[in-house]
C-alpha cells in the first residue's frame, strides 16, 4: 500500500480515538460519580479538562509542528494521549482523573493539529478532496458510536476501560507512523506563539473555573470577581499580543471578512448548546430515569445516527448552494429540537425526548459538515490550516464554556427547586434535577438560536467566492 494511504489511516485512526474521548466519556459520568465518589463539579471538569488544553493548545501545537517537524510532533502527541489515556483509567480519586484528562487534551491538541498537515502533504487535487472526505467520515463515526461504545465497556468492563482501550490503539498508530508516515517541516516558521498562548489559556481557564464554582462561592464573592476579571484582562492581553505578532498563532485579520466571524460563532454556538447539553442529558438519563450506560448509549443513536447519515449529503449539497442556509437552519434545528425536549419530568419516559433528538440530531448533520467548508473557503488557500485551527478552537471552546455556562444555571435552579420543595427525599431530588433541566434546555436552545440568527447575518456568498477567486490564483503556483 502507497505512503499516503498508510498517512490516511494513521491519521484517521489518530483523530478517531481523540475525538471519541469527547462523546465516549459523557455515558460513564455516573459510574465515574460512584466509584470515585465524585461532586457535581468533579464530573464537569473529566469533560472540561479535556475540552479546555485541547482549545488552548490546539493552535500552538500546529506551529510547532511546523517547526520541529509535523510527523515528530503528530508521533508525541499518540505517545502523550496513550500514557494520558493510561492514567485516567488508573485515576483513583477525582482530581487524578481530571489532571490526566487535561494531560489527554495535550495529545489530543497535537494529534489534531498536525492531522491536516500531514494529509495535505500527502495528497494533491482531487485525491485530497476524498482524503478530507474520509477523514471528516471519521469524525462523525466517533460521534456516532462514542455513547454505544462507552455504554458497552462501561457497563460490561467498568468505566476505566473507555481509557484503557486508547492504549493499544496508540500504540498500534505510534508503530505505523513511525513506519509508515514522512517528516516535513515549514521552512519559514519562525517559532511559538507563548505569549499567545498563556494569555488565551490562562484566560479561558480563569473563566470556566469561575462558572464552575460560581454557585458555591456566591456570584458577588471576591473570588469569583476576580476570576472573571481576571478572564477579561487576560483576554484583551491576548488580543493585544495576536494584534502585534508578526505570525500570530490566532489571526484576528481573518475575522476582517464577515463570514469567518460568522461560521466562527456558528461553530462556538453549536458545541455550546447540544454538545455541552449532552452531559446533563446523560446525567438525567441514567440517575434519574435508571438506565444502565449502554442503555444510554442506545437511547443518543437518534441524535448520533441521523447526524451521520446527513453529514455526506449536507456537505455536497452546500458546496453547490449557499452554505448560509446550511448553518443558520441546521442551528435553528438544532434550537427547536432543545426547545422540544423542555417538559420533561421526574417520572417521564426517555420517549420525551425522542423528538428533540431527532431534530436536533438533524440539524447538527446539516450544519456540522458545513462549518468546516466554509471557514476553509473564505480565505487564500496558504491560510486554511489557520482557518481550520481558529475553527476547531471555537468548537472546544463552545464544549468548555457550555457546560460550566449551563451548569451553574442548573445548579441555581436545582437549588431553589429543592428549597421551595422543603424535603430531601429521592423523589424531590430528582423533581429539582428535572427543573435544571428544563431550564438549560431552554437555554441552550436560545444560545443555537442566536446562532442561527447570526449565521444567517454575517455569512455571505460573495466572501465564498473571493476565496474561491483566490485560490485559482494561487493554485498553479
Amino acid at each position: 500500500m502507497h505512503r499516503k494511504w498508510w498517512t490516511l489511516l494513521v491519521v484517521c485512526v489518530a483523530t478517531f480515538m481523540l475525538l471519541l474521548d469527547i462523546t465516549i466519556v459523557n455515558v460513564a459520568l455516573p459510574s465515574i460519580q460512584k466509584s470515585l465518589h465524585a461532586s457535581f463539579q468533579d464530573l464537569q471538569w473529566v469533560v472540561d479538562a479535556y475540552a479546555l488544553t485541547l482549545a488552548a493548545l490546539l493552535l500552538t501545537a500546529g506551529s510547532l509542528a511546523d517547526l520541529l517537524g509535523r510527523k515528530r510532533v503528530f508521533l508525541l502527541g499518540i505517545g502523550v494521549f496513550t500514557l494520558a489515556s493510561l492514567l485516567c483509567g488508573l485515576s483513583t480519586t477525582p482530581l487524578m482523573l481530571n489532571l490526566a484528562r487535561g494531560f489527554q487534551g495535550v495529545g489530543g491538541a497535537i494529534m489534531f493539529a498536525c492531522s491536516l498537515a500531514l494529509l495535505a502533504q500527502e495528497f494533491q487535487g482531487r485525491e485530497r478532496g476524498t482524503a478530507y472526505g474520509v477523514w471528516g467520515a471519521a469524525i462523525s463515526a466517533a460521534a456516532a458510536v462514542g455513547p454505544l461504545i462507552g455504554g458497552g465497556l462501561t457497563e460490561g468492563l467498568g468505566w476505566e476501560y473507555i481509557f484503557f482501550i486508547n492504549v493499544p490503539v496508540g500504540a498500534l498508530a505510534i508503530v505505523l507512523g513511525a513506519l509508515r508516515l514522512s517528516d516535513t517541516r515549514d521552512p519559514d516558521a519562525t517559532g511559538v506563539d507563548w505569549l499567545g498562548l498563556v494569555t488565551f489559556s490562562a484566560s479561558l481557564f480563569l473563566l470556566v473555573l469561575a462558572l464552575i464554582r460560581g454557585n458555591t462561592e456566591g456570584w458577588s464573592s471576591t473570588t469569583i470577581v476576580a476570576e472573571l476579571a481576571g478572564a477579561v484582562v487576560l483576554f484583551a492581553l491576548f488580543l493585544v499580543a495576536e494584534l502585534r505578532q508578526e505570525r500570530p498563532m490566532f489571526d484576528l485579520t481573518l475575522f476582517r471578512k464577515p463570514t469567518f466571524g460568522g461560521v466562527s460563532l456558528a461553530a462556538f454556538t453549536l458545541s455550546a448548546s447540544l454538545f455541552a447539553m449532552f452531559l446533563y442529558i446523560t446525567l438525567y438519563l441514567q440517575n434519574i430515569l435508571g438506565y444502565s450506560p449502554l442503555q444510554t448509549g442506545v437511547r443518543f443513536i437518534p441524535v448520533t445516527g441521523i447526524g451521520l447519515v446527513l453529514a455526506p449529503l449536507a456537505g455536497r449539497a452546500a458546496s453547490r448552494g449557499s452554505p448560509r442556509w446550511f448553518l443558520g437552519v441546521g442551528l435553528a434545528l438544532v434550537a427547536a429540537g432543545l426547545f422540544l425536549m423542555h417538559g420533561v419530568a421526574a417520572d417521564s419516559t426517555w420517549t420525551v425526548l425522542l423528538p428533540g433528538l431527532i431534530l436536533a440530531g438533524a440539524g447538527v448533520g446539516i450544519a456540522n459538515p458545513v462549518l468546516a467548508q466554509v471557514a476553509v473557503g473564505v480565505v487564500p488557500p496558504a491560510r486554511s490550516g489557520m482557518a481550520s485551527g481558529i475553527n476547531n478552537t471555537c468548537r472546544q471552546v463552545g464544549i468548555a464554556t457550555g457546560i460550566a455556562g449551563l451548569g451553574a444555571v442548573f445548579q441555581h435552579q436545582v437549588q431553589t427547586k429543592a428549597a421551595q420543595l422543603h424535603s430531601h427525599a429521592p423523589q424531590a431530588a430528582k423533581e429539582a434535577f428535572a427543573s435544571g433541566l428544563n431550564e438549560i434546555l431552554i437555554v441552550g436552545g436560545i444560545v443555537a438560536a442566536v446562532g442561527a440568527g447570526l449565521a444567517l447575518l454575517l455569512v455571505r456568498q460573495a466572501d465564498m467566492a473571493e476565496g474561491a477567486a483566490r485560490a485559482d490564483v494561487v493554485a498553479p503556483a
